[in-house]
């Protein structure tokens, strides 16, 4: 099995994680970058135990300990949510095993850190959309994990990459990547410097209304792919949000707009070919439409305000920080080849241009779906 080629002793898992069976599945799962992840199933007196195991990425999550409190913690409490409601929680998100030392993740002799929790069967996820009613799934799905988490205490959570979606801080490194210049490569892109220097105002947009208590402080997930939501294989409903190692105190904007940005541009973020990028409008209908459906009553009139323009925020961030990863060298992003960050941030600021061509009609979609939602917050 492939666990010889890592060189990992599952009976000293399962011991750990107290995993009875037989090992009947081992094999590599998914398709994130950061963390190595792996399904498992055991055959435990005829019953089939199924579960996700991963090896944490301890180079760009230094604290895991820390890490995995904030993922406990607030799983605890949309566990606990549902429970006062009367629905069974166990596919509403994920449920880790706690070692045999009371952690919930277990460094092994060979300095890897591994923490394990249980699958949740007849689920899929999706790596593009072009799904408008998934889509909505989507939004609702990721607003809902805002609402829940509206009542717990921010001031809980650790900082697991700091400053994650500082975007004045992610101006600033773009600025020292342009003054450095350290790849040589920046006489090849004075057109989109350019066209981000032009825009520098836009930054520090939201951390202003943040600073002065016009947008709040939330629990966010900081990491709003399509591909961070389960949907339930017969009805298609968004029912569990995955992937939580960046979840940490944010803005909710921040939310949606890393969302549309990568769930509603008509073509991947990584497409050459630029002509094919635009703001897909039905997609962003949709998506608006199921997050103000379940997180509108918990947001404030500033913050549904400037969904539109997170969008557009959010958008500019991304396509920043692959052009600043591509003057320094490609040292960030996982490549293909010599130019795909290029390539990725021309699709960016593409979208970003669309995005602002296209604002008056974001905002009219906007102002529809919040007119029927009371009014609670200022």
């Amino acid at each position: 099995m492939e666990n010889q080629d890592l060189n990992l002793d599952m009976d000293i898992i399962s011991l750990k994680f107290g995993i009875s069976g037989e090992l009947t599945d081992f094999r590599r799962y998914g398709n994130g970058n950061i963390n190595g992840t792996f399904f498992l199933e055991f055959n435990n007196d005829g019953h089939a135990d199924k579960y996700i195991l991963q090896k944490i990425n301890t180079d760009v999550f230094t604290n895991p300990a820390g890490l995995m409190k904030n993922i406990i913690d607030i799983t605890e409490h949309i566990k606990k949510h549902y429970s006062l409601k009367g629905i069974d929680g166990s596919r509403r998100t994920l449920e880790f095993l706690q070692c045999d030392d009371g952690e919930y993740c277990f460094t092994d002799e060979n300095g890897n850190c591994w923490r394990i929790y249980n699958f949740i069967d007849n689920a899929f996820t999706c790596n593009t959309i072009d799904n408008a009613d998934i889509f909505c799934e989507a939004g609702r799905a990721f607003g809902e994990f805002i609402n829940i988490l509206s009542s717990f205490d921010t001031s809980a959570l650790y900082e697991t990459i700091p400053d994650f979606h500082n975007t004045p801080k992610r101006l600033d490194a773009f600025k020292q990547a342009v003054s450095l210049n350290k790849a040589g490569r920046l006489c090849k892109v004075q057109k989109e410097v350019e066209f981000i220097l032009a825009r520098q105002s836009d930054a520090s947009v939201l951390t202003d209304l943040s600073e002065a208590g016009l947008i709040p402080l939330r629990v966010t997930h900081n990491d709003t792919k399509i591909n961070n939501i389960l949907f339930d294989e017969k009805t298609n409903e968004g029912i569990c949000v995955i992937d939580l190692d960046t979840v940490m105190t944010g803005l909710s904007l921040y939310d949606f707009g890393d969302c549309i940005r990568s769930g509603a541009n008509k073509t991947a973020e990584d497409d050459p070919n630029t002509d094919n990028v635009g703001i897909d409008l039905a997609l962003y209908e949709a998506f608006t439409s199921g997050f103000l459906s379940s997180a509108g009553q918990a947001l404030t009139e500033t913050e549904k305000e400037y969904l539109p323009f997170s969008a557009k925020l959010l958008t500019l961030e991304c396509g920043m920080r692959f052009l600043t990863d591509y003057l320094n060298g490609d040292t960030y992003f996982r490549t293909a080849y010599p130019e795909h960050n290029l390539d990725r941030c021309r699709n960016q600021l593409k979208l970003v241009e669309d995005i602002e061509s296209n604002m008056d009609t974001l905002k009219e979609i906007n102002e529809k779906y919040c007119r029927d939602i009371p009014r609670a917050n200022k």
